[in-house]
């Protein structure tokens, strides 16, 4: 009978948040894998807790994964972690939950701390619906169209990003997110929690040297954002992508896109 594989969420930076449960459950499993072990042994000894670890990490090959597995087959039970948080949201343990739900292993959540959850509540900006799209790819092409989507988005968007790569990532959303209200949120559940309001720019304005990892969360569009190109000429269009490095076939796809009319009406004004 193959064993079980818990998912189990761990303190994002208050060790008074992980559940009795969790505790508990990282107890009695034979084995934790872990994304760094290092991290996760900080936590283990805090609570006393000594168990064989595994490490599995975005660069760990798929021999580890099917290592994962067959102790799972074998009848071993297993509880997977990342370094903070819930597993598998941005996360390498999703391909291990992949290959363990193809081989019919039980998967057991055990809920708890998650970083998007905890800043989208306290941020102001409407929960009801929202769209987490993690980190920003680092790839030219789709980042452009990450932005695209979070320019037009018409419910909440939640990001990742680290302290090095948010002042790039700001000035990317100032050219898309227009007058939209953003939050900031840093050090969940730690001393130095914080959260910083306002639009791109501004938050831009106030940051030196950021530290500490980020969840950033952004208004949608408003109905004057979504009609601002019906206000703009062709010229004026084309030139606001110009402007953001978009190739003049990219170009002619987009406005045909945002005017909803066909490609070619829009390149036989460009002729």
């Amino acid at each position: 009978m193959s064993g079980k594989l818990y998912l189990v969420a761990t303190p994002i930076g208050n060790l008074e948040d992980i559940t009795s449960r969790a505790i508990r459950i990282l107890k009695e499993v034979d084995y934790i894998v872990a994304e760094d072990t290092r991290q996760t042994l900080k936590l283990l000894n805090h609570f006393e807790i000594s168990k064989p670890m595994i490490s599995y990490h975005r660069h760990s090959k798929e021999e580890k994964v099917q290592e994962i597995i067959e102790k799972l087959k074998q009848g071993k039970n297993m509880a997977l972690v990342s370094d903070a948080g819930t597993p598998v949201i941005s996360d390498p343990g999703e391909e291990i939950v992949k290959n363990a739900i193809k081989e019919k292993i039980q998967i057991i959540s055990i809920p708890g701390p998650c970083a998007l959850i905890a800043a989208l509540i306290a941020s102001g900006i409407d929960a009801k619906e929202f769209t987490f799209l993690g980190f920003l790819p680092l790839n030219k092409k789709t980042r452009k169209e990450k932005l695209k989507e979070i320019e037009n988005a018409k419910k909440t968007t939640i990001l990742y990003e680290a302290p090095h790569k948010l002042l790039s990532t700001l000035a990317d959303l100032k050219e898309v997110t227009s007058n939209r209200r953003i939050v900031l949120a840093k050090e969940i559940t730690k001393i130095h929690e914080t959260y910083l309001s306002g639009t791109a720019e501004e938050l831009l304005a106030m940051q030196e040297e950021p530290k500490g990892e980020f969840v950033i969360i952004i208004d949608k569009c408003s109905f004057d954002e979504e009609n601002k190109f019906e206000k703009m000429s062709l010229e004026e269009h084309y030139k606001f992508y110009q402007d953001q490095g978009y190739e003049k076939k990219e170009i002619i796809k987009q406005i045909a896109k945002d005017r909803k009319v066909k490609k070619d009406e829009i390149y036989k004004q460009f002729l």
